[in-house]
């Protein structure tokens, strides 16, 4: 029987200020580092491009705050744990013998927090529990199990958020341990449930034991830091704390679309369903409605009252890491109310139901103007805009790794064999909107046995058929957007891939 949940609420109230931080020594974590050049030359032309390339900047860091800007006004909701309380786990819930503290984040989420004393510290924000030998300052932020999830082994699965953990001015040894929470439901106090932290240390993974647990935390002793997460060892399906998040498309005015997705109540998870809503085209709003429930591995339906056209039928919920996070898409021509259900489909057991009504579907968010700066672009003859190169665009990842942005860029082969994987039956009708016809597919089912590998031949002949720079992402997406039964990962996988190389 699913246990009762009780309503939720966000957990962080961060403060916002500008104070200078001294930088963190570098640890075991990847690091970025700086660099710096001097240009000498005195002619027109190269202060001209000078001019130019600082207004791209200037241009190019406007976007960026305002990409921060929006961070901040989400990081409060989506990108942490909810409050919620089991029945099952009462029990055993972690003891209270610490000093709950407020960090604040100080860049593209990163959180930082000062613990002034021996003793132990809860963070309000992340739930992370710090035990420390003496005054230390220390910095985290969460990291996405998708870029780790291939360390694990096939009997270890996550348990809940991933980290990356440092200390500023100080050894690592001043924590003594850390303690992660994780959204594995216990209802024994004395199940043997093997857990395990996966440490990732100089690009190597070790599962380190633990010292104990709870029902709602897993304890570590420190050895050094780096990336580090809770994980469980299993062959069986695993009950979790789950959360159910509602998204509704904006700029559809005689219709409402949603996105509807289960996940566990890890901020690992809940950040990749954020970060997944912002690369859409579409613009969307969450929706705040209660969300916690109870997921355990295998298939779900989702219902609806009145009744909408909803895609998939079935979604299969597993703890499998993927890159893109399964949803329901409900697509409904009538006005609200609507009653949302999400089922259990072996037991028919409602395992999570809200009401959306009219007042949850307005955008409420106001948009900050766009900050100015006092430079103007100069213009530049054609002869300028054949030789100008422009510098890409760099985001910096909360886990050190720097992505660099590219527009135009030919799709590999790597990344067209991750679309050929999720590509099922439907690849032959992929092939025809491609431009192939029915003997380029027999010559490639004759030259290659193996399914996946007629799908990448596919794509990759697609590829030698395009002009160079018409070979991206986009212009795949492009071709095949009208393709009904075009599954929903790979329209994922080439909107994020257009967006984040």
């Amino acid at each position: 029987m699913v246990a009762k949940m009780a309503s939720y609420e966000a957990v962080c109230h961060l403060e916002k200020r500008k104070d200078d931080v001294p930088a963190a020594k570098n640890k075991d974590n990847l690091g970025e580092s700086d660099s710096s050049s001097e240009n000498t030359g005195t002619s027109t032309e190269e202060s001209a491009d000078d001019e130019d390339e600082e207004t791209e900047l200037h241009a190019e860091k406007d976007e960026e705050e305002d990409a921060d800007e929006a961070q901040d006004e989400e990081f409060k909701i989506e990108d942490v744990q909810f409050k919620q309380f089991c029945e099952k786990c009462k029990d055993i819930t972690q003891s209270h013998d610490y000093e709950l503290v407020t960090p604040r984040r100080i860049s593209k989420g990163q959180l930082q927090v000062q613990l002034d004393a021996e003793g132990s510290y809860k963070c309000s924000v992340t739930g992370l529990v710090f035990e420390a030998s003496e005054r230390v300052l220390v910095r985290y932020s969460v990291l996405s199990w998708s870029k780790f999830g291939a360390f694990l082994p096939a009997s270890w699965k996550s348990a809940g958020p991933i980290f990356n953990v440092d200390t500023v001015d100080k050894e690592a040894s001043v924590l003594k341990s850390i303690e992660f929470p994780h959204a594995v439901c216990l209802p024994d106090p004395k199940n043997d449930t093997n857990f395990g932290v996966l440490h990732v240390k100089n690009n190597q993974p070790l599962i380190e034991p633990t010292v104990n647990h709870s029902g709602s935390h897993v304890k570590w002793n420190v050895t050094s830091l780096s990336p580090v997460g809770p994980i469980i060892q299993t062959n069986q399906s695993v009950e979790h704390h789950g959360v159910v998040m509602v998204y509704k498309q904006l700029g559809s005015d005689n219709s409402n679309s949603f996105h509807i997705y289960p996940a566990t109540n890890s901020s690992s998870d809940i950040n990749d369903v954020s970060r997944q809503v912002r690369c859409y085209k579409n613009r969307y709003i969450r929706i705040e409605k209660p969300p916690t429930c109870k997921l355990e591995e295998g298939t779900y339906s989702l219902l609806c009252e009145p009744e909408g056209d909803i895609k998939p039928q079935e979604l299969k919920f597993t703890r499998d890491v993927t890159k893109m996070k399964g949803y329901f898409e409900v697509f409904i021509e009538q006005p609200p109310p609507y009653k949302l259900c999400l089922i259990k489909t072996d037991t028919e057991e409602t395992v999570w139901s809200a009401t959306i009504r009219e007042g949850d579907c307005v955008d409420t968010t106001k948009k900050k103007p766009r900050k100015r700066t006092g430079t103007c672009k100069r213009s530049r003859s054609p002869s300028e805009n054949k030789t100008v190169y422009k510098r890409p665009r760099c985001q910096n990842g909360s886990d050190g790794l720097k992505n660099v942005v590219t527009q135009g860029q030919d799709m590999s082969e790597k990344q067209l064999l991750q679309v050929a994987r999720q590509l099922g039956k439907e690849w032959k009708q992929v092939a025809i909107y491609l431009g192939l016809v029915s003997k380029d597919l027999d010559d490639i089912q004759a030259a290659e046995k193996d399914v996946t590998m007629q799908k990448l031949k596919m794509l990759v002949e697609w590829k030698s058929r395009q002009m160079p720079g018409r070979a991206t992402a986009f212009h795949l997406w492009k071709s095949l957007e009208d393709l009904d039964e075009l599954p929903n990962e790979v329209q994922h996988t080439l909107q994020v891939e257009g967006t984040y190389l």
